[in-house]
C-alpha cells in the first residue's frame, strides 16, 4: 500500500493539550486524535500544518517545532505521521467541521481512546525533553539533595539507577525518592527487571539492554511507563516488540563513564530514530546544550546524569 503522509499537531496552552474527536464516518471514527490531515502533493509539512489547523480549528499556528515522525501500517491503510508541537497560535480553536474538541492535561491523554498510530504521539506529548538519571555511589542524603536541586530546576522524569545498592537498600530508597518526585510533580522510573516494581511501586520501569531478550511480551501493565536502553537496530526492534513506551539510545557522544564505547554520532542516531516507532532519547555525553541537536535529529530529547539540569 502507498504510504500517506499526514501532519498532526500537539497544541499546547496553559499546560493543556488540545485533542479532537474523529467523525463516525472517518477511518478510525469515534476515536480521539491530534488535529491535522493529509499533506497535499508539492506541499511542505509546515505548510500543510498551517492549512489543516486553519481548516479544522480556525487557528493559525505561529510557533511550532518537530516532535516525532512515525510510520504505521493498518490492515487497510499505511500512514507516516509527521507530528509537530504548537506552542503559539492566533484565533480560538473550535471544531469548524463539527468535530468535538477538548483541552486535557497530559495525564488525561492516556484516558482517551486514540488510533493505534497515535499511541507513540500520546507518549511523546507526555514526555519531557530531558530524562534525568541518578548517579551511583552517593549516600541516601547526598542523592536526596542532588535530586532536590534538579527537581527545583524542572526535572519531571527521573530514573533511579544505583547498581551498587542491594535489592533491599534499593527498594527502601526508591520509596523515598518516589515521594520526593511526586511532591515536586515529577515521575520516578525504576532500573532493572519487573521485580523492582513488585518490591516498590513507582511510575514505571526501565529495562537495561541485557534484559530485553528475556521477555516475549510487555512485562508490565499498561498505564505504567516502560522504557529500555538500546544500542543498535536489533535492540531497538526487540524493545519495540515488547511494547515499550520509549527508549534511550547510546552512546551518541563520548562519555567518561564508558570510555571504551565508540560513540555513534548524531548522523547514526538520526538514522536509527527514523526507524523507531516510539520516542527516543539520546544518551552518552549529553547535556542541556544538546537538547536542540537531539530534537533536530528526530529524538525526544536527551538523557543524562550530571550534564542535564545544570542551569538555574
Amino acid at each position: 500500500m502507498k504510504r500517506i503522509l499526514v501532519v498532526a499537531a500537539v497544541i499546547r496552552r496553559n499546560n493543556l493539550v488540545l485533542i479532537a474527536e474523529r467523525a463516525a464516518h472517518q477511518h478510525q471514527g469515534g476515536l480521539w486524535e491530534f488535529p491535522g490531515g493529509k499533506v497535499e502533493a508539492g506541499e511542505a509539512s509546515e505548510q500543510a500544518l498551517v492549512r489543516e489547523l486553519q481548516e479544522e480549528l480556525g487557528i493559525t499556528p505561529t510557533k511550532f517545532s518537530p516532535l516525532i515522525r512515525i510510520e504505521h501500517d493498518y490492515p487497510d491503510k499505511s500512514v507516516c505521521l509527521d507530528v509537530w508541537t504548537v506552542t503559539a497560535f492566533e484565533g480560538e480553536p473550535h471544531g469548524r467541521e463539527g468535530q468535538a474538541v477538548r483541552w486535557v492535561t497530559e495525564g488525561e491523554l492516556a484516558q482517551h481512546a486514540f488510533p493505534a498510530a497515535n499511541q507513540p504521539i500520546v507518549a511523546a506529548a507526555r514526555l519531557p525533553d530531558r530524562y534525568l538519571i541518578t548517579p551511583d555511589g552517593m549516600s541516601v542524603s547526598e542523592r536526596h539533595q542532588w535530586l532536590t536541586q534538579r527537581l527545583a530546576q524542572g526535572a519531571r522524569l527521573v530514573l533511579f539507577r544505583a547498581p551498587s545498592l542491594s535489592p533491599q537498600a534499593y527498594a527502601a530508597e526508591a520509596a523515598a525518592l518516589r515521594a520526593q518526585c511526586h511532591e515536586a510533580g515529577a515521575q520516578l522510573l525504576l532500573h532493572g527487571g519487573p521485580e523492582r516494581l513488585a518490591m516498590t511501586a513507582a511510575d514505571g520501569l526501565h529495562l537495561p539492554s541485557r534484559l530485553l531478550a528475556g521477555f516475549a511480551s510487555r512485562p508490565v501493565q499498561a498505564g505504567v511507563w516502560l522504557a529500555a536502553s538500546v544500542h543498535d537496530a536489533a535492540e531497538l526492534e526487540q524493545a519495540q516488540r515488547l511494547g515499550v513506551d520509549f527508549v534511550v539510545l547510546s552512546p551518541v557522544a563520548a562519555t567518561a563513564s564508558h570510555p571504551d564505547a565508540a560513540p555513534m554520532g548524531w548522523s547514526a542516531f538520526s538514522a536509527l530514530v527514523q526507524t523507531a516507532t516510539v520516542p527516543v532519547y539520546a544518551l552518552g555525553g549529553m547535556g542541556d546544550k544538546d537538547v536542540p541537536l537531539a530534537l533536530e535529529a528526530g529524538g525526544q530529547g536527551v538523557a543524562g546524569i550530571r550534564g542535564v539540569f545544570t542551569r538555574g
